[in-house]
């Protein structure tokens, strides 16, 4: 069986400090510590690393920690990323307003990952997200890229 490749999306970093959701932070925690273990590659893309440089201290800090921790690649942007990430907003998959979450599962796609982990439940882990992203791709030549939560995915 080849290595998993996983993509984390921002949310997934908060979440381990979420004092106000105990079962979402240890889910979070017990992922990385599997993932971690296993024969998987864990990256993040230059998005997630601006989205926790606005975080405040000391959470920013810790989350570039776990970064560290995990020896997370960094996936860098890409014109083509940007234009798929364009694709999922014109098609209504997501909105204008929140197009950060239309990069990262484009820059998880052209960089041929296998799982988009999430705990953004309003705009990537979402049924509709998953159904019309797959239907894009498919159009767009990828192939079909797995968004699942944490706790889905242990």
């Amino acid at each position: 069986m080849k290595n998993i490749k996983y993509y984390l999306e921002t949310t997934v970093f908060n979440f381990v400090f979420a004092d106000d959701a105990p079962e979402k932070t240890e889910s979070t925690k017990k992922f990385l510590e599997n993932v971690s273990a296993g024969s998987t590659e864990i990256f993040v893309s230059e998005i997630v690393l601006a989205e926790i440089n606005r975080a405040q201290e000391p959470k920013k800090g810790k989350m570039l920690e776990l970064i560290e921790k995990y020896n997370v690649g960094v996936i860098n942007q890409s014109a083509e990323a940007e234009e798929l990430a364009k694709r999922y907003v014109a098609e209504g998959v997501i909105p204008q307003k929140f197009d950060n979450d239309a990069l990262h599962i484009a820059i998880a796609t052209v960089n041929d990952i296998d799982v988009i982990i999430s705990w953004n439940l309003e705009h990537i882990v979402k049924l509709k997200t998953k159904m019309a992203v797959e239907w894009i791709n498919r159009q767009m030549g990828y192939k079909t890229i797995e968004i699942a939560t944490p706790e889905e995915a242990l």
